[in-house]
């Protein structure tokens, strides 16, 4: 109703009032003829009107009564009874307006109504046909705007109900295709990816009892990949628990963060893994990590896992790599770089395949969403991958969002494998 809708707002009532008595203040000085100035009684009555108004706003029907009571004595004792009579019509709008049974606003109608007409008490027919035309001003006109006001509120009521509700449907629906398309990914992953590394597992098992005489080293080489193997059997059955009923493990602290004082463990154990494919890695963890939250502490695991995977990956198993974590002023500064060695590339990795991999996507990420930041980038020699991740305060001072990262790795347990780039 644009300003009209904001000028019968309920909130606005004793705007409204005070709108209306300066009005009847104006048309007592200035709207009566010349000569004719209001009488003592007609002002007496008047400021009753408005101070009743003022104070009764909030309560239309008592404010009704009274200022139908007010009409009734100024019909008896002045001639001029314009201010009683707006005062009563605007008190039945405001009862029409906030109503909230239909029977109060017909009741208050007749009661205007009949006080309205004992002015015509004795006057001859034409008179009194006169007074029944003001009578449907009078009452008729605020009981139908009022009546229009209602109905415009109610229709802007059931929009906003409508909106929502439509709002609702739309967010369940998005809920029921994210949780169809987790299905679908925990089923290929359960389907597919994890057969194919039971497979693999199994056929490493058969090998290890099959094959004798084996080079020691070829033996633990085959210990580390069915190690490997059996650990990323686990990591699947967890990741396909968290796609299909993410809310069941939410609760579940074996799957929503790490143990602090596992961290630097895990982390030695991620560098011994390293060492054992080849690389040489030369290693520097604070001891603070151990007293991380544990949301950084399994990113900055994660992130290890990542970049010295990549390293053996892309650099070789001849590369040396050098790991960084350091704890300042609350922020986790981690880095990775490596010598190159092997990739004959001056520096820069290259065999990436063309489409590229996730590796590096998925690291920028899970640092981003910690408000963290991550550079990647060539050295004059090799790859270096650093980052920063803010104290939790500080990234949620800044506003960003802190997530809890979908699994741990319990104090005591064996260090997670590498995850694929």
């Amino acid at each position: 109703m644009g300003w009209a809708g904001r000028l019968f707002d309920a909130r606005d009532t004793l705007v409204r009032t005070v709108l209306l008595d300066l009005s009847g203040v104006g048309y007592l000085v200035f709207g009566t003829q010349a000569g004719h100035p209001p009488t003592g009684t007609q002002w007496i009555l008047a400021v009753a009107a408005f101070g009743v108004a003022l104070l009764l706003h909030r309560r239309p029907v008592v404010n009704l009564v009274v200022q139908t009571a007010l009409l009734a004595v100024a019909i008896c004792l002045v001639d001029d009874i314009m201010i009683n009579q707006v005062g009563a019509s605007w008190a039945l709008l405001e009862v029409t307006m906030r109503a909230r049974r239909a029977r109060t606003i017909w009741l208050a109608a007749t009661l205007l109504a009949v006080v309205d007409l004992t002015d015509s008490i004795g006057d001859p027919p034409g008179k009194v046909a006169s007074g029944v035309v003001g009578l449907a001003l009078e009452v008729g006109v605020p009981v139908l705007l009022g009546l229009v006001i209602r109905t415009n509120r109610e229709l802007s009521r059931q929009a906003v109900e409508r909106t929502v509700a439509e709002q609702r449907r739309r967010e369940s629906e998005g809920r029921a295709a994210r949780a169809d398309e987790r299905s679908a990914i925990a089923r290929e992953l359960h389907d597919v990816v994890a057969h194919h590394v039971a497979s693999m597992v199994l056929r490493v098992g058969v090998a290890r009892h099959v094959l004798t005489d084996l080079d020691p080293r070829v033996d633990e080489v085959f210990d580390d990949v069915h190690g490997t193997g059996s650990a990323a059997l686990s990591e699947l059955r967890r990741l396909v628990a968290v796609l299909r009923d993410p809310d069941g493990v939410r609760g579940d602290a074996a799957l929503t963060a790490i143990e602090p004082s596992a961290l630097p463990a895990a982390l030695g154990a991620t560098v011994d893994r390293a060492r054992r494919a080849g690389i040489t890695v030369q290693a520097d963890i604070d001891p603070a990590v151990g007293s991380l939250d544990a949301v950084r502490g399994l990113a900055v695991l994660r992130l290890t896992q990542e970049a010295l995977t990549n390293v053996a990956r892309h650099a070789g198993p001849s590369a040396l790599a050098q790991l960084v974590v350091a704890v300042q002023d609350g922020a986790v500064h981690w880095e990775v770089t490596d010598d190159g060695r092997g990739s004959g590339r001056g520096g820069r990795p290259a065999v990436v395949p063309d489409g590229g991999g996730h590796g590096i996507t998925g690291m920028r990420e899970r640092v981003e969403v910690l408000g963290g930041r991550l550079e990647v980038g060539p050295t004059d020699t090799g790859w270096r991958v650093r980052a920063v991740l803010p104290h939790v305060g500080a990234a949620s001072a800044a506003g960003k969002p802190v997530v809890s990262p979908p699994r741990v790795a319990p104090a005591g347990s064996p260090a997670p494998e590498p995850e694929p780039a």
